[in-house]
């Protein structure tokens, strides 16, 4: 067997063998929190069918768990990955549709891949510019929509305060909702704004804040608008309830901000880690370049090198980086 082959078979082993160790983990010491995170999003399904709000209202809102449990798994398995690409497409704000990124990111995979073998005419470089270029046009918008969620996310508690101070001077949610979006920066002024437009289209309100939390994807809201819909069907104080909510996702907040300075140490040492194959080989370049240059006669060799960085790079990254 070409040792080509081998060197990719025990490349691909490998990740299988990592993606295996962290299915486990997940399944012993993750399982409540996807639980929990279950019972949260089947409160947020999106219901479009006829005669939906008539189902929203009678919904169990946590009282019966077995029937919560039931309904999540079967939300999670009517979720497919372009329902979740869609999501992410939609929740980075970028206009783009998902039918053009998935084009630019063709494109961009082609035209990479051909420039890569004919510039070294090697399928091998070839294939690597390949999958260089498809991947990074999705990176790209995944970076915006977690950068532009964590934004969010910090403008909530502001958001909830205003709010809270505007029920009690007497005006509706809908007022404290107009509120947001015209003394909040973007991008929680687009959303909110959004969503009170929708309202005066005259979509209700349950519906509008769901369709709110859907687009978002922010836990934080989920828990507003299940907050909002629990205290719309039991009564209380509206203006409490917004203010009690804006110190929890503050402390929410404060602690994923404690967790990120913890654990920042062991993000440095996974970037230093990263960058230290391609550091070394430009040192040897200028100081030793006949040494290092044959280096390059092997690219079997430098392809399961970068094979081994990106799985070191993914298994570093699933250490520190964990949902909260």
């Amino acid at each position: 067997m070409n040792e080509p082959i081998v060197l990719a078979m025990a490349a691909a082993a490998a990740a299988a063998f990592v993606a295996a160790v962290y299915q486990v983990v997940s399944d012993l010491f993750l399982r409540d929190r996807a639980r929990v995170n279950e019972r949260v999003d089947v409160e947020m399904l999106k219901r479009q069918a006829a005669g939906a709000a008539a189902k929203v209202k009678k919904a169990s809102l946590f009282k019966n768990l077995d029937q919560i449990d039931a309904a999540a798994r079967a939300a999670s398995s009517q979720t497919t990955w372009s329902q979740e690409f869609e999501s992410m497409v939609e929740q980075s704000g970028i206009d783009v549709t998902p039918g053009r990124l998935l084009a630019i990111a063709g494109g961009a995979c082609v035209g990479l891949g051909v420039l890569a073998f004919l510039a070294q005419g090697s399928p091998l470089h070839g294939a690597m510019g390949a999958v260089t270029g498809g991947v990074l046009p999705i990176a790209y918008v995944k970076r915006r929509r977690d950068a532009r969620m964590e934004k969010l996310r910090s403008q909530l508690p502001d958001a909830f305060d205003l709010m809270a101070r505007v029920v009690r001077a007497g005006q509706s949610l809908g007022q404290a909702v107009l509120g947001v979006a015209e003394e909040f920066p973007q991008p929680i002024a687009t959303e909110f704004a959004y969503c009170y437009e929708q309202q005066n289209l005259g979509l209700s309100p349950e519906v509008a804040f769901r369709e709110l939390t859907r687009r978002t994807g922010v836990i934080e809201l989920k828990i507003f608008v299940l907050a909002v819909l629990v205290q719309q069907q039991t009564g209380g104080n509206l203006a409490e309830m917004l203010a009690k909510l804006a110190n929890v996702v503050r402390e929410r907040y404060r602690i994923r901000g404690a967790i990120s300075a913890l654990t920042a140490e062991g993000r440095m040492q996974g970037w230093v880690l990263a960058a230290m194959p391609p550091v070394m080989i430009l040192i040897l370049l200028v100081m030793n370049y006949n040494y290092a240059i044959t280096l390059f006669d092997h690219p079997d060799v430098l392809a399961a090198t970068f094979g081994a960085e990106m799985v070191g790079i993914l298994w570093i990254r699933k250490i520190v980086n964990f949902e909260f």
